[in-house]
């Protein structure tokens, strides 16, 4: 089910870092959160509470080293937007766990999308999710076959 969605609000400068203090430890506690911005913990609450309602924040998620699953299926895909539809494809695919980063770029490709999926079954189902969101026109994936 998506997420609740209010008006879009910019982020600040405080919004934007603590989005980046929660990309480097989404377990962070408030009271780190708040000492590290020099705010108070129910500012962070706040803002949190604000930015998952929005649905700017869509949830928490851990990092694994890229080397501690060495079964995972990793791949890069290249992915082509119908039209001016770029931001609501960004949004629907940020819902995918397996993809680990998501890029804009220029020329025939107008996103990059790194994958890891645990099994093969699901790295098929996630091009499928991919390939069947609205907006996708086009995609071409190559598997990572060894990191030299």
């Amino acid at each position: 089910m998506p997420p609740k969605t209010e008006a879009k609000q910019a982020l600040d400068a405080l919004d934007r870092e603590l989005v980046a203090i929660l990309r480097r430890d989404g377990r962070a506690p408030l009271s780190k959160l708040a000492e590290i911005l020099g705010v108070s913990r129910g500012t962070v609450q706040n803002r949190l509470d604000r930015m998952l309602a929005s649905g700017t924040v869509l949830g928490f998620t851990v990092r694994v080293r890229e080397d501690a699953d060495t079964e995972a299926i990793r791949a890069v895909m290249m992915i082509e937007v119908v039209g001016k539809s770029t931001t609501e494809v960004i949004r629907r695919l940020r819902g995918i766990p397996e993809l680990q980063q998501l890029h804009t770029t220029n020329g025939k490709w107008d996103l990059v999308a790194e994958i890891q999926a645990g099994s093969l079954s699901d790295f098929d189902r996630v091009l499928r999710e991919v390939r069947l969101t609205d907006g996708v026109l086009n995609s071409e994936t190559s598997l990572y076959l060894s990191s030299v």
